[in-house]
């Protein structure tokens, strides 16, 4: 059974180099089966939230509750194995590997249970058939689009109930970029948390429940999506300075 859990984060501070903080208290909730999105101008620290929630970078300070449990300190493999995850920013496939291999990698917490293993991969087949007839390609062989297909079946093979996406429609031209959103919104119809950070400002809000804004690594704006429909070009303008 599918467990969406609610994400919580509190006073979230962290970087990359001791004493040049990048977060500075960011606190942000991303409500059960509901798709919130994290916007902001370059620098903000969007991806940086987002590898500290996937267990890819430590906080200095603050907390990250998944349901309540306090996941702070947690591994990223220990948050892949609650159901948590996470689609990083750029081309991220196993290039000389194949796109089957790839998705093995994804059901890597059922790796000793190879039957589930391999019921697990066929049920990314049925969910994106695109990639069966590319089983057998080299993953780097494959287009931008195809490449991103694969990162998202990956993923999806480990069924996760909170998933966290960075930048999905980055280098993708807009009739891709309407297939991974309309992916976006079917992950929530399933009742999965989705947060979402992506430059693609329009299209994020327009699939939103719930918008953050960071501007200088602390929280700015929030609102539903209602809100941010209204104010986005005075909102656009502001981060590009014009």
């Amino acid at each position: 059974m599918l467990v969406a859990p609610e994400l919580v984060v509190e006073g979230l501070e962290a970087g990359y180099y001791a004493g040049q903080s990048i977060l500075r208290g960011v606190s942000l909730r991303a409500a059960s089966g509901r798709l919130t999105v994290i916007l902001g101008p370059n620098g903000a620290g969007k991806s940086t939230a987002l590898r500290v929630l996937a267990g890819l970078l430590l906080p200095t300070a603050g907390r990250v509750l998944v349901d309540g449990q306090d996941v702070t300190r947690l591994p990223a493999h220990r948050r892949a194995q609650l159901g948590i995850g996470f689609l990083p920013q750029g081309r991220s496939v196993f290039g000389a590997l194949t796109v089957h291999q790839n998705l093995e990698l994804g059901g890597w917490t059922l790796r000793r249970r190879r039957r589930d293993l391999e019921r697990a991969v066929e049920a990314s087949y049925e969910r994106y058939p695109k990639l069966r007839p590319l089983r057998d390609r080299p993953a780097g062989s494959l287009s931008g689009g195809q490449q991103r297909l694969v990162e998202i079946a990956r993923m999806m093979v480990a069924n996760p109930g909170l998933i966290l996406i960075d930048e999905p429609s980055a280098g993708l031209a807009p009739n891709l970029t309407e297939e991974v959103y309309q992916e976006l919104t079917r992950l929530r119809a399933e009742g999965r948390t989705v947060l979402l950070v992506d430059q693609n400002v329009r299209a994020a809000v327009e699939v939103a429940d719930y918008v953050f804004t960071l501007e200088s690594g602390r929280n700015h704006l929030e609102g539903d999506r209602a809100r941010f429909e209204t104010e986005l070009g005075a909102l656009i303008r502001a981060w590009l300075r014009v």
